[in-house]
């Protein structure tokens, strides 16, 4: 059977990781790093994983190696259900033809296999909050280090094996001296919320006491059944239970039915735990709340030092058989079955025929061995391990892959390792090896086209197609010297693994980014864009006088991914920083891999910078697009601003005396983070596994304005309940923890805790932006007067019913947001994927303008349904006379001053 295994990824900006896709004709096994920017890396190739149901994950569980999994999970588990069903559709059809029926037995059951390190399972309860799936079996296995496994003949069994491969995993400790490696501990940070042993009415206790391995074994039984419960649960949403008001687990919609009318309603009466008496014997309707929505806290968990490698082999292959020769030795026609099998069979004469008498030679399967190291400690335990000198796991392995840290390509003992295997082929990925190519090509061509159009606002991303990656720029760059039997990975390549062992010297091609004028750019396109230039130098007299307008006109807001739901190869999802000079940096969602695409930017250095200036992360919703970058971001702020720290996993280290006071604060520098409940109890949780920095954020929970009674106001997260009096932060502290003078957040018509918020800094300037959301009035009334609102426009006005029963806005819904906010300037992003050009805007001349808004109310739309233009062209007639309006891409990077300025290369973009 035919095989072989393909570099999707090698370390870069783009794909930090190294992904692999092992291929079989009837499968797929996606292997290695999971990390952030795999799932549009594979997108970029083209690899089809319709066929994927196995993920092996190499190293430890960190975000590094699995950011990328939840996203993953997201896409494969629709597909997985999607292909099941197809198969299972086929073969009814097949057998009704024949007047037969495909029984519950002979379905094909779709599940989902996740191979990994420790703490893999506890990662996945950690999403329960924002991933649910229906009809999927998700099964984590985790691997340890366990003494291996034989069978009665004494041969090395593999950890797992289907039709196609068997797999040996091996999980390396590193060596005793190793520092920092297994972290502390903790224990769960969920303060006042409800445990998993609450919700499945265990107390954790046991009326003898457990051993550790026991109470181990508990929470690993605990952990499975949380992600069962996000997988394969039969919760409906639409399914109303009718019980006592007393037993009602909260939170939840409550409802009663009318005597009269005998429809629901919803109850607004006292609830329990509540100030007022809940009355006795009352009934009520409630939806069966979501299996995660119970789940308020995990079992405690403490980072896992074991880092898991792979052999992977194919099956040996019996030879062809031989019919002349079975006729010969008297083998009967039904006896061929067998002897194919292997099994012996007697002919006609009571002679013994055994398989190897009729079938030619077989041949070995070939294998490869993928083997991750997360530091040097890691080395000499693995080149100890014993499956290397065992024919039972190496025969028919033809060479290694190696995942390295950066600093370990060079290392002597490793490399001495490899020349004692020289009979096989080493192929090495790490940045120190791996230069810094363009993963991402289309968005890179995409962003080609716009620097032609205006080079000034949409820069060529940066990247190295020949130099390796530095993990420290101060250090000098060397050329590492490999041994003669390695070779570095490239993008692309595969290595055939049967029917015999071979590397294809065809590589994706890394890109260079071509000079002006041999770009692809229309003339038509070119010469909207020098009308553009023209009609700047025109108007320079109107555009300065509106910039001299604007507070802060030098900020600069910089779109990382505009696309919606999943990453795709022109645009990432969410993630959007304002730079406003002598406030700071402010992270608006953080969606999967926001910290490559700040790598595409800007240079280390100026990366370093970035950092070390940003104050704050917002995250307007728990939906994944939105925050699955946030860890990543933060580490790497950590890791610029505390960089010889020593790490505390898993706790938030609250100095005595920090009682907010402004020069404290200012002494101790912390990562503000301002999001909903859910999202804090997610990094606190996740803060167990891995030391990200959460020791040194600030994890805010915002309460939503009341309009007309209560502002917004910040507390500690909830999971920090133990603060006591101090959870409430008074706003005199905002400039000193934050940079603002006001910071306020209204609820939003999207999903449950999704926020829109307004950012006010001293000099009055307002940076207000929407999330996802349908438009919002609230939002309008806090970002009154604001200087720049960004806001999604993920469809088109033609789509405004899709884009009501999905809750997001339409252009014109965004601009008439923008319209009652009276904002100065509006970038729009956050575009629904299938959009690959951008709607024209038109502002209605004066007279026009003055007459439609006589008849508007104050809270109109700023824009009239779009028509059509030349050539089909989408227009939308914007009816506010000094909004300016932006449509971003990404790796926009635009001063607020000079939106008027981009606004005339609309037509041209």
């Amino acid at each position: 059977m035919l095989s072989h295994i393909q570099f999707i990824s090698t370390p870069t900006a783009d794909t930090p990781g190294t992904t692999l896709l092992l291929w079989f004709d009837n499968k797929r096994y996606l292997v290695g790093n999971v990390a952030e920017g795999a799932q549009r890396a594979l997108t970029q190739m083209g690899a089809k994983m319709v066929k994927t149901s196995e993920i092996f994950i190499t190293g430890r569980t960190e975000w590094s190696n699995v950011g990328g999994l939840l996203g993953m999970i997201l896409t494969l588990a629709d597909s997985i259900v999607s292909a099941a069903e197809w198969v299972n559709e086929t073969t009814r059809a097949k057998k009704a033809r024949k007047g037969q029926v495909l029984t519950k037995e002979e379905e094909v059951k779709p599940v989902m296999k996740i191979f990994g390190p420790p703490n893999i399972t506890h990662m996945l309860a950690t999403a329960r909050r924002f991933i649910f799936r229906k009809g999927l079996p998700m099964l984590p296995f985790e691997i340890r280090d366990e003494e291996p496994k034989r069978d009665a003949q004494g041969v090395w069994k593999p950890t797992w094996e289907d039709e196609n491969i068997k797999v040996w995993a091996l999980a390396i400790k590193p060596e005793a001296s190793a520092q920092d490696v297994t972290g502390t501990g903790s224990s769960s940070p969920s303060g006042r919320k409800r445990s998993i042993h609450e919700v499945y009415g265990d107390d954790g206790g046991t009326s003898t006491p457990e051993t550790e391995a026991e109470r181990e074994e508990r929470y690993s039984q605990l952990r499975h059944g949380v992600v069962h419960s996000m997988f394969n649960s039969d919760w409906q949403l639409d399914q109303l239970i009718e019980q006592p008001l007393s037993e009602v687990k909260l939170p939840a919609t409550l409802f009663v039915r009318n005597h009269e009318t005998r429809q629901f309603e919803e109850y607004t009466g006292p609830l329990p735990g509540g100030d007022e008496t809940v009355p006795e014997d009352i009934k009520v309707w409630a939806r069966k709340p979501w299996p995660g929505a119970l789940i308020r806290s995990l079992p405690p968990t403490k980072p896992a030092p074991e880092a898991i490698s792979y052999v992977f082999c194919n099956h040996y292959q019996r030879g062809k058989f031989k019919p002349k020769v079975a006729t010969e030795l008297g083998v009967k026609q039904g006896q061929i079955r067998a002897l194919i099998g292997g099994q012996a069979v007697q002919n006609s004469k009571g002679e013994t025929i055994t398989p190897d008498m009729v079938l030619e030679p077989g041949k070995v399967g070939g294998g490869v061995a993928v083997v991750d190291l997360p530091s040097e400690e890691y080395i000499a335990p693995l080149i100890q391990r014993s499956e290397w000198k065992s024919p039972d796991v190496m025969t028919g392995v033809g060479g290694f892959i190696w995942i390295l840290a950066p600093g370990l390509a060079s290392n002597p003992t490793l490399q001495n390792f490899m020349r004692e295997m020289g009979h096989l082929n080493h192929i090495i990925s790490s940045k120190d090896c791996c230069p810094n190519e363009l993963a991402m090509t289309s968005a890179a061509a995409a962003q080609m086209r716009l620097n032609q159009v205006d080079p000034s606002r949409y820069p060529l991303p940066l990247y190295d197609n020949k130099e390796p990656q530095l993990a420290d720029e101060r250090v000098e760059a060397t050329t590492i010297e490999l041994p003669a039997c390695a070779q570095i990975a490239h993008r692309g390549q595969s290595i055939r693994l049967n029917p015999d062992f071979r590397i294809s010297k065809e590589v994706t091609q890394p890109v260079e980014l071509a000079p002006v004028d041999k770009m692809q750019v229309s003339d038509a396109t070119l010469q909207l864009a020098k009308e553009a230039y023209e009609n700047i130098e025109v108007d320079q007299e109107s555009l300065s006088a509106w910039r001299s307008k604007l507070p802060s006109p030098d900020a600069e807001v910089i779109t990382l991914g505009t696309g919606s739901a999943l990453p795709s190869k022109y645009r990432n999802v969410s993630a959007t920083l304002v730079r406003v000079p002598g406030y700071g940096s402010y992270l608006l969602d953080a969606g999967e891999n926001t910290l490559g695409q700040l790598k595409r930017l800007y240079s280390p250095s100026e990366l370093h910078e970035v950092l070390k200036d940003l104050r704050m992360i917002w995250i307007s919703h728990l939906h994944a697009d939105h925050h699955l970058g946030t860890t990543t971001v933060i580490k790497a702020w950590y890791n610029a601003n505390y960089p010889d720290l020593q790490r505390k996993p898993g706790k938030v280290d609250m100095t005595p005396g920090l009682d907010f006071n402004p020069d404290q604060l200012t002494s101790v520098r912390r990562l503000a983070v301002v999001s909903d409940t859910g999202m804090l109890d997610w990094l606190a949780e996740y803060s167990q596994v891995e030391d990200f920095g959460y020791s040194h954020i600030a994890p805010l929970y915002i309460s939503s304005v009341v309009m007309g009674r209560e502002n917004s106001k910040l507390h500690w997260a909830p999971s920090l309940a133990t603060l006591g009096s101090l959870s409430k932060i008074p706003s005199s502290i905002y400039p000193a923890l934050l940079g603002l003078k006001d910071i306020q957040a209204v609820s939003v018509n999207h999903c449950h805790g999704a926020k829109a918020v307004a950012l006010t800094f001293a000099n009055d300037f307002k940076v207000s932006y929407s999330g996802d959301c349908r438009p919002s009035n609230s939002f309008a009334a806090i970002g009154r007067g604001t200087t720049v609102l960004i806001h999604e426009a993920t469809f088109d006005d033609l789509l405004a019913g899709e884009a009501r029963a999905k809750q997001h806005s339409t252009t014109s819904e965004a601009l008439g947001i923008a319209a009652a906010m009276r904002a100065k300037a509006c970038v729009l992003t956050h575009f629904s994927q299938r959009y690959q050009k951008i709607p024209v805007m038109e502002t209605i001349d004066p007279e026009s303008l003055k007459a439609l808004n006589a008849n508007a109310p104050e809270n109109s739309d700023a824009a009239v349904p779009s028509d059509e233009g030349m050539a089909g062209e989408r227009k939308i007639k914007v009816m506010a006379r000094d909004l300016k309006v932006c449509v971003a891409f990404d790796h926009m990077r635009v001063k607020v001053g000079d939106i008027a300025a981009l606004e005339k290369f609309t037509p041209a973009l």
